[in-house]
């Protein structure tokens, strides 16, 4: 808003200056030339101020007058002058006659010269005009800011009506050259955002109702056959069997709600955490001793082979993404995984890749998406939709990026970050 009082306030003041300065030249130049006018008949009076008084009228009487300004010498006890008018030889004093003519009067010695009845210049009418023309002008420079002004504000009220009838999506579009367009890009970006919140929290309570409605209904079937397996005549092994199945249930339920719980943490950016140097290789090799099983295909850890690779950022997320993308590999991985750390002047990468199963096409444009899960089964386990959402998150909060590259047989998450020296305080 600075910006637009500043620019409207040199306006309004460079159109005084310009206007004004042009409008007064041409009325200098073209209407206002009275002492143009006045000069040779003060000269006339000061020449026959110089003549005895007899020889004036002879002398007036031989010059070649021009019929539109007639010249006559009277005494001046037969002129009646107001005693505020002053009369001098140097200076000419003048009267209206009528409202189109005026007359001329200058002091010669104890006589008077007269010029007149004149006609009053038409053009000295114009100057009312060109005042009307001056303020009309100002109004029209005015008008060509104002307007578009005006337009482009109409066009953000329209917005927010939309946007406080839960139209989320609402977005402005104005010029580049727009007075009020870091208005509307703030706008934008904020209704941006609150659509993304808004989205998400639908998804929250998608998955509540969804995920979760599943094991508690298990749960409360199990819950209903629990005294038949109570009886003193049941099966132990049975009962045993029963109770793994319901505390499977309440696992599931638990690990949906901390998903969703890690999901929403990451939401808000909160700027009183201040990320340290973590050595990366530290952490992917701590993460890949925890998640090594005999089960899995094996691991094979690439290492840089120059110096420690350092970034910034918090090690318990940095941690959580690298695990969340270990553990699908080895999920989907058949005979081998392997992790990689690459380091370059603006950028550290860590790829972590499989030769499982690939994602189909139509899948990894949203893969990393809140809630998403593919269509196609995978080794029979969809998970919650929320691992690389989590992920993406992480990346986010560290002005990182996560990508994907997938065919049959080959399958490769790559973490991106910013080296540790081109990095500011991220927050």
């Amino acid at each position: 808003m600075k910006r637009l009082f500043i620019s409207l306030y040199l306006l309004v003041s460079l159109s005084f200056l310009g206007i004004g300065w042009t409008l007064d030249s041409i009325w200098q130049n073209s209407v206002e030339d009275s002492g143009a006018m006045d000069a040779p008949l003060i000269a006339l009076a000061q020449l026959l101020a110089k003549l005895p008084n007899q020889d004036r009228k002879e002398y007036l009487e031989q010059i070649d007058l021009n019929p539109d300004y007639p010249l006559k010498l009277v005494d001046a006890s037969q002129i009646a002058i107001a005693k505020s008018s002053q009369l001098t030889s140097d200076s000419i004093l003048v009267t209206s006659q009528g409202d189109n003519h005026e007359l001329h009067f200058v002091k010669v010695g104890q006589q008077i010269l007269i010029a007149g009845p004149i006609e009053i210049d038409p053009r000295a009418r114009l100057r009312g005009l060109f005042t009307l023309f001056f303020y009309l002008s100002l109004a029209f420079v005015a008008l060509i800011w104002v307007w578009p002004l005006s337009r482009d504000l109409k066009t953000l009220k329209s917005a927010t009506r939309e946007f406080g009838q839960a139209k989320w999506d609402t977005q402005i579009e104005l010029s580049p050259r727009s007075q009020v367009l870091p208005l509307a890009i703030t706008f934008n970006e904020m209704s941006q955002k609150i659509s993304t919140l808004i989205e998400n929290q639908k998804h929250l309570s998608n998955a509540v109702s969804h995920e979760i409605r599943t094991p508690l209904a298990r749960l409360k079937f199990a819950l209903a056959l629990m005294p038949q397996y109570c009886q003193p005549d049941s099966s132990a092994e049975r009962r045993d069997e029963f109770l793994d199945e319901m505390q499977q249930d309440v696992k599931e339920m638990e690990n949906l709600l901390q998903e969703l719980l890690t999901y929403a943490s990451l939401e808000s950016k909160q700027k009183d955490i201040q990320f340290e140097q973590c050595d990366l290789e530290v952490l992917t090799e701590h993460t890949i001793e925890k998640l090594t099983n005999s089960i899995s295909a094996p691991i094979e850890f690439i290492q840089p082979t120059n110096k420690p690779v350092y970034i910034i950022g918090d090690p318990l997320l940095i941690e959580r993404a690298i695990q969340n993308l270990i553990t699908n590999a080895q999920r989907f991985g058949r005979k081998s995984i392997k992790v990689k750390i690459e380091q370059s002047e603006k950028q550290v990468t860590l790829s972590i890749t499989d030769d499982g199963q690939g994602i189909p096409v139509e899948d990894q444009a949203k893969i990393f998406e809140p809630f998403y899960r593919s269509q196609s089964v995978q080794n029979g386990n969809k998970g919650h939709g929320l691992g690389l959402a989590i992920i993406k998150r992480i990346m986010d909060r560290h002005e990182g990026k996560v990508t994907l590259e997938s065919t049959d047989g080959h399958t490769c998450f790559t973490l991106f970050w910013p080296t540790a020296e081109s990095t500011g305080n991220i927050q």
